[in-house]
């Protein structure tokens, strides 16, 4: 039996993680890649800045066996 993540499961697993951290439900993954044993998952998801909507950026990373490594953010 396998236990290797797919990029289904990276990107769920991304979207539970900023669906978390920004309380929002709104999140696009616009790109998905594999960087050496690593998921990479990169979009966009609104926030408030002052009652002003905008967008930031995400990349995720997930390992392996499907856990977060790493989130940052950047505004748009």
């Amino acid at each position: 039996m396998s236990t290797e993540v797919t990029n289904a499961i990276a990107a769920q697993a991304a979207v539970v993680e900023i669906k978390k951290r920004k309380n929002t439900e709104k999140i696009d993954v616009t790109f998905i890649e594999r960087s050496q044993q690593d998921w990479v998952i990169r979009g966009t998801c609104p926030i408030d800045m002052e009652g002003h909507p905008w967008a930031e950026k995400f990349e995720v990373v997930i390992d392996p066996k499907g856990k977060v490594k790493s989130v940052d953010f950047a505004l748009l």
